[in-house]
């Protein structure tokens, strides 16, 4: 039996073992175990499982493999015994840190030594074995320079020059190096390296002092700095000219002995160049020369001399009517090249009047992101677009801004249903058409009109004919709202002839409205019944036969009554009737305000013109005769002749 453990198991672990087998039964199975002994198991057995007991903890270093011998033995007579050799393999943990070779390394150098020289190699084992004992080998915590200066190899310790060192600058260097096993548990040691001095001093450059930042405004030939150059040797080689390399608008002037005033040459402006790499070089008059150089980085300070530039000369805003109070309609956005609280911009509305009222009753603008937003909900009908503007101001002292114009454009949207104009709605008057039994097919009779409030494709008319007393008799045109005759008319044809008519806009969703057209097919004005009976009623059509009955049992004075009308309506009836002069028109009473008449749009056509007149035999009543300028226009009756009624109201 195979058993791998590895020897970082904490004492008292416990292992389970499988049971042996025994071909007998009761007392002559299988009654106990034992382990043979040894340094680091004992066995535990309950009777109803075998567990193998660590008690003393294994070391992989000291002891690779341990052998344990397991016996079974059976309560037979005479009792019989089974061995198994149990082979535990001790796998490796890492618990060995890597060990240096030496507490201390020291190495020597010369400060003019070629890069790749080898300063040093150390040295690091680690007891464990495969991953567990790979050592790498790193820097410690060491600053960055020394990490210029030297490089380590990770994998056999080298340490190696790969920048040149200066006795005049450091004389030594300390480094920890750190060894790390595959693992993670590393050691450190110490390496002291002590550079060796040649003659090879180059000039020191020192910043004494330094105005950091500039500020933008300051003149040409303003002192910004003191540069102190220093060198190591003597005589000629002490000797230091300083230059300042680069287009920059700064140099240096001499001052006292080995002094050099840093100015500016130029206006500065922080929007075109907000830092400077200010290089100064110093060479020694030694032969041949030495020379060195240092940068010197310089920020120019912002002053508030940028007033904000919006990205866009204007805006234009869309926003469709009934939007939301609050809803988003666009961003402004302007920038200030200026910095901190002189690049910060704020906006706001300018004071103005839209429509007798406050800009802000209408709009508000964020003062930090320049979106604007509707205060209010829009209603195109009564404003379609307007303009505003939009500030934009810094927080600078004093602050600076700039001004842009917002065109805000109210888009339509299908929120009106359409209006009929003509006939007139229920209640207001009883309009009645007459159509003379000889009417062709073809002929107008009479004609919707409607309108609609809104725009567009909102405000596209459509007519049908949703109910009617003899469906095959009348039609209507789709577009035109003309209503014709399909047929000839017939004597068969009931003279009360009702229409539904519905319009429909053509919006998404779509708006209607309808109303109801009655007409009488009659040539005079004998025929024409009692006009309160005309209105179209489902009801009404049902009880014909009762009003019949109940008519025969009027009393003597309403049969009087009846006598008295149709003796005026002969009277009337000799007057001349007038026609259509045109199609139809409408009364102007029946034009609602505020609706223009726009050719091609669909709403109101210029054509048609109506008349009304006033019958003898109700007060709410009104006939309408049609004529049209067309060859389908209905012919009038050969006793009635077309004259001018004076009480005719006209409109276009």
């Amino acid at each position: 039996m195979l058993l791998n453990k590895r020897h970082n198991i904490l004492k008292g672990a416990r292992f389970v073992i499988e049971e042996a087998h025994d071909a007998d039964v009761g007392q002559n199975a299988v009654q106990e175990y034992s382990l043979e002994r040894n340094d680091h198991f004992i066995l535990d057995s309950d009777g109803n499982k075998i567990e193998l007991v660590l008690y003393k903890e294994l070391d992989r270093e000291k002891r690779k493999e341990v052998n344990l011998l397991l016996t079974a033995l059976d309560g037979g007579s005479p009792q019989r015994s089974g061995t198994v050799v149990i082979h535990v393999s001790v796998l490796d943990a890492n618990d060995n840190a890597p060990v240096f070779s030496q507490e201390v390394y020291k190495a020597s150098l010369p400060e003019d030594s070629p890069l790749d020289t080898l300063v040093v190699t150390v040295s690091a084992a680690d007891a464990d074995e495969g991953l567990n004992g790979d050592v790498t080998y790193d820097f410690g915590h060491v600053s960055e320079d020394v990490k210029k200066v030297f490089q380590i190899d990770h994998k056999n310790g080298q340490i190696k020059l790969i920048s040149a060192i200066d006795f005049e600058t450091v004389t030594s260097y300390d480094l920890r190096i750190k060894a790390k096993d595959g693992l993670g548990l590393s050691t450190y040691t110490k390496v002291t390296i002590d550079v060796i001095d040649v003659n090879d001093n180059i000039p020191v450059i020192y910043i004494k002092s330094l105005t950091n930042p500039v500020p933008e405004s300051v003149p040409p030939g303003t002192d910004v700095g003191i540069i102190n150059v220093q060198d190591a040797d003597s005589d000629n080689n002490q000797q230091i000219r300083c230059t300042v390399h680069g287009n920059v608008p700064f140099k240096l002037v001499p001052s006292i002995k080995n002094y050099y005033s840093l100015v500016t040459t130029g206006q500065l402006d922080r929007e075109l160049v907000s830092d400077y790499n200010i290089t100064i070089s110093a060479t020694d008059e030694g032969s041949p020369p030495l020379s060195s150089s240092k940068t010197v980085q310089l920020s120019v300070a912002d002053i508030n001399d940028n007033p904000p530039v919006f990205e866009e000369q204007s805006y234009s805003a869309y926003v469709s009517e009934n939007n939301k109070p609050g809803s988003t309609l666009c961003s402004v956005s302007a920038r200030d090249p200026d910095w901190r609280q002189n690049g910060t911009v704020v906006y706001s509305l300018l004071p103005a009047e839209v429509n007798g009222a406050s800009v802000s009753s209408y709009l508000s603008v964020n003062g930090d992101t320049g979106v604007i937003h509707a205060v209010r909900s829009f209603d195109y009908e009564q404003l379609r677009s307007f303009k505003v503007h939009v500030m934009a101001r810094d927080n600078g002292s004093p602050p600076l801004s700039s001004n842009v114009t917002v065109s805000v454009f109210v888009s339509d949207v299908n929120d009106n249903s359409p209006q009929i104009l003509y006939p007139a709605p229920e209640g207001s008057s009883f309009m009645t058409e007459l159509v003379p039994k000889a009417a062709h097919g073809g002929s107008l009779v009479s004609k919707v009109i409607a309108v609609d409030a809104d725009s567009g494709q909102n405000a596209w008319l459509s007519y049908q004919i949703v109910r009617s007393t003899d469906p095959g008799l009348f039609t209507i045109g789709v577009h035109s709202g003309e209503i014709r005759t399909q047929r000839d008319i017939s004597e068969s044809d009931s003279m009360k002839q009702n229409l539904i008519v519905a319009v429909k806009d053509n919006g998404q969703p779509s708006l209607s409205a309808t109303c109801a057209m009655y007409l009488l097919i009659s040539d005079n004005l004998a025929e024409v019944p009692e006009l309160k009976d005309i209105s179209y009623d489902d009801k009404n059509s049902k009880l014909t036969s009762y009003l019949i009955i109940a008519l025969v049992c009027v009393s003597t004075f309403f049969l009087t009554f009846i006598i008295i009308v149709l003796g005026v309506r002969f009277c009337r009836r000799r007057k001349p009737r007038l026609l259509f002069d045109g199609a139809v028109a409408i009364p102007g009473a029946y034009l609602p305000p505020n609706y223009a008449d726009v050719d091609g749009t669909g709403t109101l056509r210029s054509s048609y013109n109506y008349d009304a007149y006033l019958t003898t035999g109700s007060r709410t009543s009104d006939f309408k005769f049609v004529s049209s300028y067309n060859d389908n226009t209905l012919p009038a009756d050969q006793t009635l002749k077309k004259s001018m009624n004076p009480f005719s109201l006209n409109c276009i």
